[in-house]
């Protein structure tokens, strides 16, 4: 069950999902803006925990920048809420129950967790230019040190 993967320079697949809030948020809101969107497999677990603190602490960087984040999981609006409140988190959390769009952007398939191959959330990060296009697309990333690696790889340093 290989899913598909997106390549540099092909749009992003268009999404409207619910926040943390209930409010609809879609990735056609930020057209005309670079808008970083990542994968992780659950709120409040230790490495999920571990790179959204990093995207928080790196948010004011990114914005300034001209980034926007917006971090996607299967969780339920309750948890992403509280997930949001217990880290601080300041950017949108969406729900993704039905992992419709994880599949879209082939953030869902079979990995490898401590040897054995499992079907998952595939810890994925795409950064959309402001044109709607995949100007970076990552699979299989580090919970830590990400955000240095993404800052590298868009010469943000």
């Amino acid at each position: 069950m290989t899913g598909i993967r997106l390549e540099a320079g092909e749009t992003a697949p268009a999404f409207t999902l619910d926040d943390q809030d209930g409010a609809s948020v879609s990735l056609e809101d930020f057209a005309g803006t670079k808008t970083i969107v990542y994968f992780y497999p659950a709120a409040s677990t230790p490495g999920c925990t571990t790179e959204a603190c990093d995207f928080r602490d790196n948010i004011n960087s990114l914005k300034s920048a001209g980034y926007q984040v917006l971090g996607v999981s299967k969780d339920k609006l309750a948890d992403l809420k509280k997930f949001q409140d217990e880290q601080g988190l300041n950017f949108p959390l969406l729900s993704d129950p039905d992992l419709i769009v994880h599949k879209k952007y082939g953030a869902y398939g079979e990995k490898s967790l401590y040897g054995k191959t499992v079907v998952g959330t595939i810890r994925s990060t795409f950064v959309v230019d402001e044109n709607g296009k995949i100007q970076l697309p990552l699979y299989n990333v580090k919970a830590t040190g990400h955000v240095a690696s993404l800052r590298k790889k868009l010469a943000l340093d």
